[in-house]
C-alpha cells in the first residue's frame, strides 16, 4: 500500500509544536484544502484511507495528531475543546489556508462545529463523521461515569502494557468493530500508537487529555449552541452500527432530528452496514466519505 502522508509538519501552538501529517499535492497557501480531525483516542493514522482516496483528486489533506494524542501527545494542558480550536487556528494560519473544508471523525466533529462557529469564514464546508451532536444529560449525572460506560474499554486500554506490537495487534484483532474487517490501515494505526520500551509498550495517548475533552463533549449547551453556528453546508455522515459493532448507531435518532431542526437544510448521508470505526477505515466506507468531501470541496 502506498504512503498516504508524504510530509509533516511541526506546527507552533501553545506549549510546544503539534503534529500534523499532509496528503495530497499542496504546497502551503494551496487550494482546496481539507482538514481533517480524528476521534477521542485516535491519531492522525485513522484518516489514512479517507486521505488517500483526497489525495488521489488533487485535494490537500491536512492531519493534525490533536493534542495529546499521537506525536502530539507530548503537548501540556490545559487541554479540552477550546485548546483544540486555538491549535485548529494555528495550523490553518501556518499553512496560509484561508478557508478550508472542515471534516471531522466522532470526537473530532465535535472539535469542528467548535471552531466552524468560532471562525465561520475558515469553514467552507463541515462534514461531521458520526460525531458533534451530544446528548442532553440530566444535571445529577456525573460526566465521568458517562465516560466510563461510553469509552470504558478504551480508557482501559490507554493503563495497559504490552509486552510486543503483535500483542498489542492481537488486542485490536478481538474489538468487535474489527474483527471481521481488520486491513493494513488498521495495523498501521495500531502501530502508530504505540510507545515505550520492548516489553512495556503503551499507548501514546494521554488519559488526562482524553477525559478533559470527554467533559467538554457532554456540554450539551455549548455543543448545541456551536452546532447552530456552523456556516452552511453541512452534512452528517452516519453508520447504523455503533462502537463495538452493536447494532445501535452512536448518534440516536433522536439526536440526528434535533440536528436538522438546529441546522435547516442539513445533509444526512448513511452508509449501510458498517460501524463507527469502519467508516474511516473500511475500503468501500472511506471511498464514500471521501466523495461527500471530495462534492463539497469542489462546490465550494
Amino acid at each position: 500500500m502506498p504512503t498516504t502522508f508524504h510530509t509533516k509538519l511541526a506546527v507552533p501552538v501553545a506549549g510546544g509544536s503539534l503534529t500534523v501529517a499532509v496528503a495530497g499535492p499542496g504546497e502551503p497557501g494551496a487550494a482546496p484544502v481539507v482538514l481533517g480531525l480524528h476521534g477521542i483516542t485516535g491519531s492522525h493514522r485513522a484518516l489514512a484511507a479517507v486521505a488517500r482516496h483526497l489525495a488521489a483528486r488533487d485535494i490537500t489533506f491536512l492531519a493534525p495528531d490533536l493534542r495529546g494524542r499521537g506525536a502530539s501527545a507530548s503537548l501540556p494542558g490545559p487541554y479540552g475543546l477550546d485548546a483544540h480550536v486555538a491549535d485548529m487556528m494555528a495550523l490553518l494560519d501556518h499553512w496560509g489556508a484561508g478557508r478550508a473544508v472542515l471534516a471531522g471523525h466522532s470526537m473530532g466533529a465535535s472539535v469542528l462545529t467548535r471552531l466552524a462557529a468560532a471562525q465561520p469564514g475558515r469553514c467552507a464546508a463541515a462534514v461531521l463523521i458520526d460525531g458533534g451532536l451530544s446528548p442532553r444529560l440530566p444535571g445529577y449525572i456525573d460526566p465521568d461515569v458517562v465516560l466510563e460506560t461510553v469509552l470504558g474499554p478504551a480508557l482501559a486500554r490507554l493503563r495497559m502494557t504490552f509486552a510486543t506490537p503483535e500483542e498489542y495487534r492481537d488486542f485490536w484483532r478481538r474489538h468487535p468493530a474489527f474483527a471481521h474487517r481488520w486491513n493494513a490501515d488498521v495495523a498501521d494505526y495500531v502501530d502508530y500508537d504505540l510507545v515505550g520500551p520492548p516489553g512495556a509498550l503503551r499507548s501514546r495517548v494521554n488519559e488526562v487529555a482524553v477525559r478533559a475533552d470527554g467533559r467538554d463533549q457532554l456540554d450539551a449547551a455549548a455543543a448545541w449552541a456551536a452546532l447552530a453556528a456552523v456556516p452552511r453546508p453541512v452534512i452528517l455522515i452516519r453508520a447504523p452500527r455503533g462502537l463495538a459493532d452493536e447494532p445501535r448507531p452512536l448518534l440516536s435518532e433522536a439526536s440526528v432530528q434535533q440536528a436538522k431542526r438546529t441546522v435547516p437544510g442539513m445533509e444526512e448521508v448513511l452508509i449501510n452496514d458498517t460501524n463507527h470505526y469502519l467508516l474511516i477505515f473500511g475500503a468501500r466506507e472511506a471511498a464514500a466519505v471521501a466523495d461527500v468531501i471530495v462534492r463539497v470541496t469542489v462546490a465550494g
